[in-house]
């Protein structure tokens, strides 16, 4: 149905203009793109249908309206009549975000409050004009109590996850929002209850609630619910790195406690779960690395529990199945990647029990050393193979990862990387010339195989593998042959280095690179100084 013939239903009364619209939302249901020469009378039509929501007519008509004005509040170039004050309000209104509201209504009004936030969700995220109205209208604040009507009344996940929608897509615009929603209206305990609410927790001690082994998949309202939560958690706890009181440290550490059963519980498909599980991980990337040990907990009293020296590791293998899942897809490792190897990265690094279980799956002892360490299917052949990936803050984040596990020790990165891989890192920390990194770890010494103590000797540093022993090209040459091709290598290197194709470099005493010159110079003054002088 067009435009023109919805523009004439609406002439004749109020039962053809339902029809007609509702027709009209059925056939543009998938229309993302709008043919610009009907801007005018989209336009047209937004006016008609909030003039005919502001008159007030049945519920039925309301929501084929809102349904209509969804589908055109997609256009961007449609909006002007839209964004004004007064259509705000007007749809505020529908959607029960006002302080004189005291309940969400009757059962029968709630597909109106829902479409009436669909369509202010459609129109703060395409038009700038509304998103600067949302400040002064102080829509978050009405969203944080329209999330508090919800939990007093049952059958309201829709209403709760696109009310978390449009939490999510507020705090996404305007810092002012986050810090409103952090400060003023505490907004961290209620969308922490709005995620636990997702989950009927039962607790079993202070940060522990546990699934049941035999708990069905969530539902998919549950978990849309839990994804939007997950997502306006995000905005609302960035920076949120350092703890400064009790009572934040004891929020953090609740939360996790969630996080850790959002990792331990499966969606109604594989997506649904992936997604779950991304937006439990981004979230956990904000939280202070203190708060983290409550991902592990005791487990003396589980049996079917992955337990490493007494402790449950079941959410942490999660994470590292999650991590291999999104090597293996190969695509958005900027997006998709990071976020778990970052996680991962931090919680080695400030937590022993679990640096030692994760280094156990990621590089257990060594035993067959034939192959290069990039060449395989295993998580470190993987991982490796990221450390000279193209995109420099993928490799920089999985060349930390496996140097946090390896106790920031070079001779113990080199054994299972090779020097050619972990070239850029130790590049960049400046310990080409050997050493380890500032951080402080336990004194706990690898043990090495049998297998790999026979084969050290023969194993190429540079490639990190068993190499066959190669003949010296050189042995059946002449010394005239030899000076020979000597000085021709020498002329390549030099006309290289004079057309600026490469610069010869060197390692300084602090283990930095430098140019050739100087790190010469500064080796000759180092010689020079320590000798005895008579």
């Amino acid at each position: 149905m067009d435009v023109d013939s919805v523009l004439l239903a609406m002439r004749a009364g109020s039962e053809e203009t339902e029809a007609a619209l509702r027709k009209y939302t059925k056939e543009n249901s998938n229309i993302f793109k709008f043919d610009p020469a009907d801007e005018d009378k989209r336009k047209l039509l937004c006016e008609r249908v909030l003039n005919l929501l502001e008159k007030g007519t049945r519920t039925t008509c309301q929501v084929a309206c809102l349904e209509a004005l969804r589908i055109l509040s997609r256009d961007k170039k449609v909006l002007e009549p839209v964004t004004t004050k007064q259509n705000m309000q007007i749809l505020m209104g529908l959607a029960k975000l006002e302080p004189s509201e005291d309940s969400l209504g009757e059962v029968d009004h709630f597909p109106v409050i829902v479409e009436a936030l669909k369509c202010l969700c459609n129109i703060v995220f395409n038009s700038i004009v509304a998103q600067k109205l949302s400040l002064e209208l102080n829509i978050a604040a009405m969203l944080c109590n329209l999330l508090k009507k919800c939990k007093d009344q049952e059958s309201v996940h829709v209403i709760k996850c696109f009310n978390l929608r449009l939490l999510f897509l507020l705090s996404l615009l305007h810092t002012e929002t986050r810090t409103q929603l952090r400060h003023d209206l505490q907004a961290l305990p209620l969308l922490t209850e709005a995620l636990e609410s997702s989950f009927g927790i039962t607790w079993t001690e202070k940060y522990k609630a546990d699934p049941r082994a035999d708990a069905p998949p969530l539902s998919r309202q549950d978990t849309d619910c839990a994804i939007e939560a997950l997502k306006a958690l995000f905005n609302v706890t960035l920076d949120s790195w350092n703890v400064h009181s009790e009572n934040d440290a004891h929020q953090f550490r609740y939360m996790a406690a969630i996080l850790r059963l959002c990792l331990l519980t499966k969606g109604p498909t594989e997506d649904k779960t992936e997604e779950l599980h991304s937006n439990t991980i981004n979230l956990l990337s904000n939280f202070p690395v203190s708060c983290l040990d409550v991902l592990i907990s005791a487990s003396a009293e589980e049996e079917e529990s992955l337990k490493y020296n007494g402790m449950n590791m079941d959410a942490i293998q999660v994470l590292l199945d999650f991590m291999e899942m999104r090597i293996d897809k190969g695509c958005s490792y900027v997006e998709g990647l990071t976020p778990v190897l970052s996680l991962l990265t931090e919680c080695s690094r400030a937590h022993r029990t679990i640096r030692k279980f994760i280094k156990a799956q990621v590089l257990p002892p060594l035993t067959d050393v034939s192959n290069r360490p990039e060449i395989g299917t295993t998580v470190r052949n993987k991982l490796v193979r990221l450390m000279t990936h193209v995109d420099l803050g993928v490799k920089q984040i999985a060349a930390e990862f496996l140097f946090v596990l390896c106790k920031e020790r070079v001779d113990s990165l080199l054994k299972y990387t090779g020097y050619g891989n972990a070239a850029g890192l130790l590049a960049a920390r400046g310990l080409l010339a050997g050493g380890r990194g500032d951080r402080w770890y336990s004194d706990d010494e690898d043990t090495d195989t049998e297998e790999y103590k026979s084969a050290k000797p023969n194993i190429n540093l540079i490639t990190g593998h068993l190499e066959e022993p190669m003949p010296n090209p050189m042995d059946e040459m002449t010394e005239e042959q030899k000076e020979y091709e000597a000085m021709k290598l020498v002329n390549m290197f030099d006309k290289l280095s004079r057309e600026d194709v490469i610069k010869p470099m060197g390692v300084r005493a602090d283990g930095t690179m430098a140019p050739l010159e100087e790190a010469v110079r500064q080796v000759q003054s180092n010689e020079h100084s320590s000798s005895d002088s008579d």
